[in-house]
């Protein structure tokens, strides 16, 4: 039984897929501001404390009972997918991808977030799942895409669930952003709302779901997306709200 303090992921999963997100009280060690379940390493000057980051990865296999460590990944906003076909190596270092996927009963998929949208995937039958990291860079140049064209199963027979991320009603963007989403589906426009002069607020889960059906996903199994970071101090980190922030972990697995 999960005892690690987390959202649930609230779709209809297949029979032994299991999903969820961690908030960022309630466990852990890291100190402030990466208080205090932190479980991402920023490979930066400004980043938490290593030997924190690991002690509350160790905690979370042990609260959540997971089947076997969690394949982490050095996440760069980018589309690559990496298919892994066994359970993490503790030892191995963390290969350069934002999604996995995997056929594999017990691997466990792991993606940090602080704003970005983390997605899970399964396939309706249970014998496939992946976890994307989409922040807008990410999910405009295809991630979710390149996602779904990893899997072996047909998008028409997938379902998604999208975790905490920054909220419609907080994350303002500029016109870059704007005119990305806009060039490559003009009825994106309708997935903002102007603020003041070439700036918006971003409905990112709205965004993530109109490139996911022109994929071949059906909209009604797409789930989720309602969970604001920013909005949720207590519950969860947020990189635009806080600068230095610590990174909440979403994880998906097949029970082995």
């Amino acid at each position: 039984m999960n005892r690690a303090p987390a959202v649930a992921a609230d779709w209809p999963a297949p029979a032994g897929v299991h999903a969820f997100t961690t908030l960022r009280h309630g466990a852990g060690y890291s100190a402030a501001p990466f208080d205090t379940f932190n479980l991402g390493n920023r490979y930066a000057a400004d980043g938490d404390d290593p030997a924190m980051v690991a002690r509350n990865r160790a905690l979370l296999v042990d609260l959540a009972g997971l089947p076997s460590t969690p394949h982490w990944l050095k996440q760069v906003h980018g589309i690559d997918v990496l298919r892994v076909d066994a359970p993490a190596d503790p030892e191995s270092t963390e290969p350069v991808a934002d999604a996995l996927v995997t056929s594999t009963p017990g691997a466990v998929l792991a993606i940090l977030t602080a704003d970005c949208l983390p997605v899970v995937f399964a396939a309706k039958d249970g014998r496939e799942i992946a976890a994307a990291h989409a922040g807008w860079p990410g999910l405009s140049k295809g991630m979710l895409e390149a996602t779904l064209a990893a899997m072996e199963t047909p998008a028409a027979d997938v379902v998604a669930w999208i975790g905490p991320a920054a909220g419609p009603a907080r994350y303002e963007v500029g016109k870059d952003v704007f005119d990305v989403f806009v060039a490559h589906d003009a009825g994106a426009a309708g997935c903002f709302i102007p603020t003041r002069p070439d700036h918006w607020l971003a409905d990112l889960p709205a965004l993530a779901r109109r490139r996911l059906a022109a994929r071949g996903m059906s909209p009604a199994d797409i789930h989720g997306g309602d969970l604001c970071t920013m909005d949720e101090p207590a519950r969860f980190f947020s990189h635009r709200r806080d600068g230095r922030s610590g990174r909440i972990a979403t994880l998906a697995w097949m029970q082995p």
